[in-house]
């Protein structure tokens, strides 16, 4: 007879975790998953083992608006190696060609990276999760198959020149969702005629959550020594990751009805786009879409905390 799996706590909200290099984003969910003894658990976000920095975590209801995070811009802190490329466009992989560097104008520099911003077309690399027929692309590329990849737009909000030191060119990208700055290194590199590859990466934000709001593994697991209610206090509401939406806000009358599904009609709501719904005693209520005839719609409900 199988055995009956333990049930974990009802937990909701969103923790923001400094992930640490040298763990994979499900590796590092994982374990504050089982920290918190959560029953839900999703990130936001893919970082790669080697990246580190802010990985948004939501816990039980929190899950549903995790996509609207993994559908907002980032903030990076990249560190490009020149003079290098690799198979994988950062340091994990093979070296395949070796060219030198010259001497480098901090000017040259920002010329080329100022030839990025804005939208640009960018190629997923192989060694990426990006599936193709149900297959992540890693996958193939472990198998040595290299496939045919259609380019994405993405746009580069923001591109700055942090430090130019011998090979070495750190980075501040401000970038949309789907960005591969590996990609953008190797890009930035064969514009500056040397060729590069990205050997470090910090996510320094993401939505409206920034780096310095975040907790770190170990601090985690110190808090966890004294309880679940000290490890609770770090989660924020999960309306905290749309704070930059516009808000509508419902009477007691018009949130029943839309809280059984019925698209309702609100005084002084915004005429179009997502917006996030609370009712007029506080309470958050989830997302909601205008209608073309100015109603608004229910998306994704949150069920209230007990």
């Amino acid at each position: 007879m199988a055995r009956k799996r333990a049930k974990g706590r009802d937990v909701n909200g969103i923790l923001l975790l400094d992930k640490p290099t040298g763990m994979s984003s499900n590796a590092a969910l994982q374990t504050v998953k089982r920290l918190f003894n959560a029953n839900k658990a999703g990130h936001t976000g893919n970082l790669d083992p080697l990246a580190t920095g802010l990985l948004p975590i939501c816990f039980g209801e929190a899950t549903k608006i995790s996509s609207y995070l993994l559908d907002s811009d980032k903030r990076y802190i990249g560190t490009c190696k020149l003079g290098v490329r690799t198979r994988t466009a950062d340091s994990e992989g093979e070296v395949l060609e070796t060219r030198s560097v010259g001497n480098l104008t901090e000017q040259q520099v920002k010329q080329v990276l100022q030839g990025f911003i804005g939208q640009i077309e960018q190629i997923p690399p192989m060694h990426s999760a990006v599936k193709i027929n149900g297959t992540p692309l890693y996958k193939l590329a472990r198998e040595g198959k290299e496939i045919e990849r259609k380019s994405r737009r993405v746009s580069i909000y923001q591109l700055e020149m942090l430090r130019l030191e011998g090979d070495e060119l750190d980075i501040d990208v401000h970038c949309s969702k789907g960005t591969y700055v590996r990609t953008l290194a190797e890009e930035i590199g064969e514009a500056l005629a040397c060729g590069a590859h990205l050997s470090a990466l910090r996510r320094t934000a993401s939505g409206p959550f920034e780096l310095e709001q975040a907790v770190t593994m170990p601090e985690l697991a110190h808090l966890a020594e004294d309880g679940f209610e000290a490890l609770d206090r770090l989660l924020l509401p999960p309306e905290e990751a749309l704070s930059d939406w516009p808000m509508v806000c419902l009477s007691q009358n018009s949130a029943y009805y839309l809280q059984q599904g019925q698209a309702v009609q609100v005084p002084k709501a915004p005429s179009s786009g997502w917006v996030r719904l609370r009712r007029d005693d506080g309470q958050f209520l989830g997302i909601g879409q205008i209608l073309e005839d100015g109603r608004v719609a229910p998306k994704r409900l949150i069920k209230a905390a007990q």
